[in-house]
């Protein structure tokens, strides 16, 4: 072998390993309601070098990276055997998305992608890219994972190479490695992202959450996020939505909303994570917000705290499609502790933690949105006037001791 490959081999080795064993590190202070951590749990630079790079001397002898990774985000979440699981978006140089797992045994660092990418089988009509999975262990056995499945648009006008068609595919496993694609999802709606399965079953069918969408990017009069059910996931087919929430003037999911993961079940109630977008001078501003459903009717809304509960901070902001929180994963352990896996600007995976009861506590008694700024100061007004009752008691000298 010469130099330049073997040199070029071991700093990379060394570099990819240092990566992925660094110690994640909490960030201090917070907002009280969850942590944030220093480093991201998966980027590009995550994927393994023998998905990159030819390891032959004889047709590489540079050592050069063949088959770039730009991006690794989006990821569905799910714990089994006592291993944190992510299924990543991995997004090539040549803008194709596929899925990797990735693992960890604590959850907070140290994801480490599988050998080798998740085979997808096609359908008849066979994906131009698939994305955005989100990962659910349902009560029937299966894990599925529902994913947006893009092909081009067959009306689009000559010329126009960006016209597409959204819809959900659907895919079953046992242990995420062995998937059986099922025939795509089914809805009135002329385009759909975003799709969720809950959980559980709703009065004996598949309960869906929905996005409907009027085109690939404009979710135009859909409305919000919708909600249906159907009789089996092997033909899946939603003869109606219903909308759950819906998009509203003047908040953070003014333009669209969808939902995140599955929602998790507390004993106040089904815990929502999900996306707003709001237009801006800049573009499209993404961010994360919770809301609670009722225990026994999940589609009946119990809570919606106002404004954002993540939005993107500092170098978060920084990437592909840049001001982009972004979330279809998170993991209720059996502590209680959670861990909410959010992209950032469509490039790279974070972790926040929080615990159930903290999430609930901020759904229950944060104030919800008044849609109006006079509002907005009333809330705050009152919050004040709280705080000085509150802060006279605290203030009071403490007795000397004796």
């Amino acid at each position: 072998m010469n130099n330049t490959f073997n040199q070029r081999l071991g700093i990379l080795e060394k570099a990819h390993q240092e990566l992925i064993s660094r110690p994640n590190q909490k960030m201090p202070l917070g907002n009280g309601i969850f942590d944030r951590y220093a480093f991201p749990v998966l980027t590009a630079q995550h994927a393994p070098l023998t998905w990159r790079y030819d390891f032959n001397p004889e047709t590489n002898p540079y050592f050069m990276e063949r088959l770039g990774v730009n991006a690794a985000f989006n990821a569905g979440a799910i714990k089994l055997n006592n291993k944190y699981y992510l299924v990543a978006r991995v997004e090539g140089y040549d803008r194709k998305s596929f899925f990797a797992v990735a693992e960890s045994d604590n959850g907070l660092d140290n994801f480490q992608f599988w050998d080798r990418p998740v085979v997808m089988p096609e359908t008849e009509e066979p994906d131009t890219n698939i994305y955005d999975m989100r990962v659910v262990q349902h009560e029937d056995g299966w894990i599925y994972g529902l994913f947006c499945t893009e092909r081009k648009d067959p009306n689009a006008k000559p010329g126009d190479e960006s016209g597409a068609v959204a819809q959900c595919g659907i895919a079953r496993t046992k242990d995420l490695k062995t998937w059986e694609r099922l025939p795509d999802l089914k809805t009135p709606s002329p385009q759909q992202r975003n799709v969720v399965l809950h959980p559980e079953f709703v009065n004996g069918k598949y309960a869906l959450y929905t996005r409907p969408q009027d085109s690939f990017i404009e979710a135009g009069t859909g409305g919000g996020i919708g909600y249906g059910f159907c009789d089996t996931m092997e033909q899946a087919v939603v003869e109606k939505e219903l909308i759950l929430h819906s998009k509203k003037y003047h908040t953070v999911y003014e333009a669209k909303n969808g939902q995140g993961p599955a929602p998790l079940k507390t004993d106040k109630g089904w815990l929502h994570l999900a996306h707003g977008v709001r237009n801006t001078a800049a573009g499209l501003r993404y961010v994360l917000y919770l809301f609670m459903t009722d225990l026994e009717n999940p589609f009946k809304i119990t809570h919606t705290p106002g404004g954002y509960f993540i939005a993107p901070e500092g170098e978060e902001r920084i990437g592909d499609v840049s001001n982009v929180a972004f979330a279809n994963g998170w993991i209720l352990d059996d502590n209680g502790s959670v861990f909410i896996y959010y992209a950032s600007s469509d490039t790279r995976t974070h972790v926040a933690t929080s615990t159930v009861d903290r999430l609930v506590d901020y759904a229950l008694h944060t104030p919800e949105d008044g849609f109006r700024s006079a509002a907005s100061v009333q809330q705050i007004n009152r919050l004040i006037d709280q705080n000085h009752l509150h802060l006279k008691s605290i203030k009071k000298p403490l007795p000397l001791p004796q």
